[in-house]
């Protein structure tokens, strides 16, 4: 299934991915710094929902509260419990 998730406090506006029970692949971002956008979804293609939690979930950029790595856990997160619902 591909979800959709509106990012709040990034650079980037909009992430987008597969999710397949707990597996999230072909990961996009809509915005953002394209260099190292290009190696979180590299880097978490395949991966469980835990497994990007527990690698990216509280990542800040600068003084934001957030980064787009921190939106992608919360992101995959919504989206497992919208699949679970």
């Amino acid at each position: 299934m591909r979800y959709k998730y509106k990012t709040q406090g990034t650079c980037s506006s909009q992430i987008e991915f597969d999710i397949n029970g707990d597996i999230i692949t072909n990961v996009s971002f809509t915005g953002g710094c394209n260099g190292n956008l290009q190696a979180v979804r590299s880097l978490v293609d395949g991966l469980t929902v835990e497994q990007i939690e527990s690698k990216v979930r509280g990542i800040m950029c600068g003084r934001k509260g957030t980064s787009c790595p921190d939106q992608l856990a919360k992101a995959v997160r919504e989206a497992y419990e919208h699949t679970q619902a």
